[in-house]
């Protein structure tokens, strides 16, 4: 079975701060990252399980993220650009993310920031397009999910997500969710 070179599970929850480590043989990749707070690795027993499990983080919390780390991940990331993401904090949706940032910088570069960070999703408050940047997740899907609510928990939303996206992309979108 192909094993990846990351941290093991005890240290799964702490959030790199260089590039993380590369697979030595390649192995299926999930289409999306989830957060730091809940990653895990997956394992063969947890592919047959019910419940999504989250996966290995590589996106960056837009409310956690540190100077440091932005600057380390994300490519000719400049120092007045981490002051200008810290500097409207907490977002609460990719909308606000881009509406503020693309004071700054052009869509097409916003677009491209959107690879590396995200914003953690509230299961009842999220709008559609912060609902989106989980992976499997379109316009119709958002409005389901939405049309859902309220959820009694990140788990009860996970239970409905899963109805409406792919298991893989249900297990990714685990980590991007906000706690309860």
């Amino acid at each position: 079975q192909p094993t990846a070179t990351t941290a093991p599970a005890a240290e799964a929850n702490v959030q790199p701060t260089a590039e993380p480590a590369q697979p030595t043989e390649v192995v299926e990749q999930p289409t999306s990252a989830p957060t730091e707070a809940t990653a895990t690795e997956p394992t063969v027993s947890d592919t047959n399980a019910a419940a999504p499990v989250a996966v290995a983080n590589t996106k960056l919390n837009l409310n956690t993220v540190t100077a440091d780390e932005l600057t380390s991940m994300i490519p000719g990331f400049s120092s007045r650009m981490v002051r200008e993401f810290q500097e409207y904090r907490p977002y609460v949706s990719i909308q606000q993310f881009r509406r503020e940032i693309g004071k700054y910088v052009d869509d097409a570069t916003v677009a491209g920031y959107e690879q590396y960070v995200y914003v953690p999703v509230d299961v009842n408050q999220s709008d559609a397009d912060s609902l989106m940047q989980l992976s499997g997740v379109d316009d119709a899907v958002a409005a389901e999910l939405i049309a859902g609510r309220p959820y009694d928990s990140n788990e009860a939303f996970l239970a409905q997500l899963t109805q409406l996206v792919s298991a893989d992309d249900a297990a990714a979108a685990a980590g991007y969710l906000q706690a309860q």
